[in-house]
């Protein structure tokens, strides 16, 4: 099972707090493990801006204005660009599916400092990851959906309306989930 490109919900019941009601953005799924980007959830009150700023970059007037993402709880000191498959770094782009692909050196936010860059991007500090057959045992025990990504849902959507606009393009009501499970 690969599911890079993929989305996975948090299940009501998530043990971690963390990921509680999260949606995660599968960038690479292996038989090494894999790594995602949380999706919903802001990293404090941080904005672009303020991480231009940390980072001595000067925004362009036309630059774009973004809130800044928590990524996931490894390395939260490193940023990643979830964008759109029509930008590529000059130095390095993984692309993760026809409609996605992810950044994370200096230059697609040097880009986007002066106004250019992707058309859709969604900016994260730090990332999920999970060792060998973790994730898969997770998914076994109940604690994550796993959904089609669409770009609307990524970077239209407000972060607090993604979890359940991704529920309900399963047609799945969240008040309806439980966080009770069993097995027939």
């Amino acid at each position: 099972m690969d599911l890079t490109g993929r989305m996975l919900i948090a299940m009501p019941g998530m043990e971690d707090p963390r990921f509680e009601q999260s949606l995660i953005f599968v960038c690479a799924h292996s038989d090494e493990g894999a790594m995602g980007l949380v999706v919903n959830k802001r990293a404090d009150d941080l904005k672009l801006s303020d991480l231009l700023e940390q980072l001595d970059m000067e925004a362009a007037p036309d630059a774009r204005r973004l809130l800044v993402n928590f990524g996931g709880p490894v390395e939260t000191g490193r940023g990643f660009v979830l964008h759109d498959a029509g930008y590529r770094s000059s130095i390095s782009t993984l692309e993760v599916s026809a409609e996605f692909s992810m950044t994370a050196t200096l230059d697609i936010l040097e880009d986007m400092a002066g106004g250019e860059g992707p058309t859709s991007a969604l900016v994260a500090l730090g990332y999920a990851g999970w060792g060998p057959g973790q994730l898969e045992n997770e998914i076994g025990q109940n604690g994550w959906l796993i959904a089609e990504a669409s770009a609307d849902l990524i970077f239209a959507k407000p972060n607090e309306a993604k979890w359940g606009a991704a529920l309900g393009s399963m047609g799945i009501d969240p008040m309806a989930l439980s966080a009770e499970f069993g097995t027939a």
